[in-house]
């Protein structure tokens, strides 16, 4: 019977150990938040758990292992060290103590541990407050460095050259903090090295000693390495004996060990140390191109509890990593990869941007624009082969103030491809997929009527006033709002996009470009039974602005769940897409939905003190009944022509609706809406707000965030000038009149 690796994290650095692992014979499990990290795919068993999540990866390694015996945990590259050390614990699975892996990861206790057994490290102090932040730099004196105790990849992390500086530092770090702990210490001048360790029974075998790159100040960020040091031998080895005393005050005693040590003039010191080998390409890619020696193996045979064998090295030749880091603005395109890729001696380029993705001047390590692994005899050989590679690789981008719908269109039409045509007119005429896809279900006849419907309403102009600045200001839930308008609720980055997006990058996208235009996003659920937790991710990193749309599912227990982590999440209120009770995806996913008597929808709207809003309300029968049932608003919704085909336009049925109810419940509508005058129409027939779906996610596909709030302010500009030629000052003077049925 195989052997069982649970790997936590499946991120880009992640996956050269699940690879080798696979190649290795072994079964995978492998663990991540998100569903669509490129590491998941490769998994034998993919689980949808957070690497944070201690109590739930201990929770979901438990009852797996019941069906799957694990025979071993490791993490590469990310800080989950305490994750992987809970999962061991519980498991009785080779690791170090729980203990032992919270002091490698928490900076705090890592500084006192060094402390405590004569371990050269920075002299530190624990900050919780400003207070706390100025006392430290009275002891310290500057320079100083303030950092979060619990995060990597150098976020939060700034040099502060005086008080006038402190607080603006401070805040930086608080906001890359997830605890809000921070630490303060002394700055340590000089050059610094990146070493690598396996650790099998408390012996200790350097693996790799890198040079590292910083740049950027008053920030610290890592544009490059080089593998091997170039520095004197001397200096290596005693940096390497510091990093041995750390390992061991630390009690990692099994497993893998980084090591960040700065070269002072009093000698190496420890900046930081973690248990688990390096991210930045160095473990998996330039320390193996260097020496020959798979790391990745290594590590895989520890968590297992075997002695690692191959660790010579069989190879002498230099690898290094060095940054992409291009000029602040929009990608446009990138020309040249295949070309780059060609030049002798480019072993691997990663880019984390696309077309659509704004760049601005890095100040952590995850805010790069891609990276180059390049291999040379010498260094000298290794720098002008990335140096070729980058004249190669053109990365064009738009300046801001060269955005435009134009732009944005022309970026998600590359990202969608087949997908959505990103017509000029979407109108569900030429659109290149049904459901799933972009597209409408069936004949697309129920889109189209949308737009039908719509065009079916015509603009009179009122032309003599003095309206020149009108007023699109309102609110909603408290909130006030730059326009009537709201992002509708769309997932399946994968399902109906092609993966143009990573889902938790699109609702990002959406949730800030929104919160950015002074609007509100609604996030949606999917058929994925987890994808709820994406959207109401990004909207609780939206300081809750942000409203999630539930499927109707047929145990209402989920929908409770579902309500309690929109709760938790600090959403400003929860609702049901009521119509989605025979959706084509859900079916797919087996996911079982249906209808809701007034009943269940009563007790569904009394669990929670946030206001429930109906989606998908199309009569006035069903508008009145959710009145009844107690909602705080509807949303006049055939889900754009998703569910049912040949079914009437929303603006077909919005006036019956608005005599109905209007002043009992807030009425919302989507379905087609495009424009500016789209608006104006809707509003003049009583809707008090208008959600937009497909136009939102093409401009967060194109540009992100930047095309999410282009697109509405957009939008809200088209609206202002339409109520300029209907002479409506505010949206309060928008009246029936300025529209006619024709």
């Amino acid at each position: 019977m195989k052997k069982t690796i649970m790997i936590i994290g499946a991120g880009l650095l992640q996956v050269p150990a699940i690879l080798t692992a696979k190649k290795m014979g072994y079964q995978v499990i492998v663990t991540d938040y998100n569903p669509d990290a490129m590491g998941m795919r490769d998994a034998d068993i993919p689980i949808v758990m957070s690497t944070r999540d201690i109590e739930g990866s201990v929770r979901v390694a438990k009852a797996q292992n019941e069906i799957t015996p694990i025979h071993g945990v490791i993490t590469v590259g990310t800080d989950a060290s305490m994750t992987v050390a809970a999962v061991a614990n519980a498991l009785n699975l080779p690791g170090i103590k729980f203990d032992d892996a919270e002091a490698a990861t928490n900076k705090i206790k890592m500084r006192t541990r060094f402390r405590e057994r004569g371990v050269p490290s920075p002299i530190f102090f624990p900050v919780w407050s400003i207070s706390d932040a100025k006392k430290a730099c009275k002891s310290l004196g500057f320079p100083v460095v303030i950092k979060p105790s619990d995060n990597m990849g150098a976020r939060g992390v700034r040099r502060i050259d005086n008080l006038g500086q402190l607080a603006e530092s401070f805040q930086f770090a608080k906001s890359a903090s997830p605890s809000g702990e921070l630490i303060m210490e002394e700055f340590m001048e000089g050059p610094e090295l990146s070493i690598d360790a396996i650790v099998y029974k408390g012996e200790v075998s350097i693996t790799g000693v890198a040079d590292r790159i910083i740049e950027y100040p008053p920030y610290f960020v890592e544009t490059g390495h080089t593998m091997p040091s170039q520095m004197r031998r001397e200096i290596q080895e005693e940096a390497c004996e510091i990093m041995k005393d750390g390992i061991r005050s630390l009690g990692i005693t099994l497993g893998a060990a980084k090591g960040d040590i700065k070269i002072t003039k009093d000698g190496p010191k420890i900046g930081e140390l973690a248990a688990r080998l390096s991210g930045g390409f160095m473990s998996a890619y330039t320390y193996p191109l260097s020496s020959g020696v798979d790391l990745m193996r290594a590590a895989v045979e520890i968590a297992l509890g075997q002695e690692p064998i191959n660790l010579e090295p069989t190879l002498n030749r230099v690898a290094i990593e060095r940054a992409i880091i291009t000029k602040p603005g929009i990608v446009k395109k990138i020309n040249g990869l295949e070309e780059a890729l060609s030049v002798p001696g480019i072993e691997q380029i990663f880019l984390n941007i696309k077309p659509g993705d704004k760049v601005q001047s890095p100040k952590s390590n995850v805010e790069k624009a891609g990276h180059i692994i390049a291999i040379g005899s010498t260094l000298e050989e290794a720098e002008e082969r990335v140096k070729l590679c980058k004249n190669v690789l053109k990365i064009e981008l738009f300046e801001e103030a060269e955005l435009s719908m134009e732009a944005i269109h022309l970026a998600a039409k590359e990202k969608l491809k087949k997908f959505c045509s990103v017509c000029k007119n979407c109108d569900g005429k030429t659109c290149a997929t049904g459901v799933p896809g972009m597209g409408g279900i069936g004949t697309g006849e129920s889109f189209r009527q949308n737009l039908k419907a719509l065009q079916n309403y015509k603009i009179t102009t009122n032309v003599i006033h003095d309206v020149t600045s009108p007023k699109t200001d309102t609110s909603f839930l408290g909130r006030t709002l730059d326009l009537p308008v709201m992002a509708a609720p769309i997932t399946g980055m994968v399902t109906n996009m092609g993966g143009a997006m990573d889902e938790l990058d699109y609702n990002r996208a959406v949730v800030r470009g929104c919160i950015k235009s002074g609007s509100i996003a609604f996030v949606g659920d999917g058929a994925t039974p987890d994808k709820y937790k994406i959207g109401l991710k990004a909207v609780g990193e939206g300081k809750g602005v942000g409203i999630p749309i539930f499927k109707p599912r047929s145990d209402n227990g989920e929908i409770i769940k579902r309500i309690r982590a929109a709760e938790e999440a600090g959403a400003m209120a929860v609702g049901m897409d009521i119509d989605a009770v025979v959706f084509k995806t859900m079916a797919m996913k087996n996911q079982s939905v249906g209808p809701k008597s007034l009943k269940e929808l009563k007790d569904l709207i009394a669990v929670t003190k946030l206001p429930f809003i109906l989606k998908g309300i199309m009569t006035v029968r069903d508008a009145a009944r959710a009145v009844e049932v107690g909602a705080h608003a509807i949303v006049v919704s055939n889900h754009g022509g998703r569910i049912l085909d040949e079914m009437v336009g929303t603006m077909d049925v919005l006036e019956d609706i608005v005599k109905e109810v209007k002043g009992d419940i807030k009425i919302m509508i989507d379905g087609g809406f495009r424009n500016g005058v789209d608006i104006l129409k809707a509003l003049a027939l009583g809707a008090e707000y208008v959600l937009i779906g497909r136009p939102v996610a093409i401009a967060a596909v194109g540009m992100g965030e930047e095309g999410t709030a282009f697109y509405l302010r957009h939008i809200k500009r088209e609206l202002e000038l339409a109520m300029i030629l209907t002479g409506c000052n505010s949206l309060d003077e928008i009246q029936r009149d300025i529209v006619r049925r024709i």
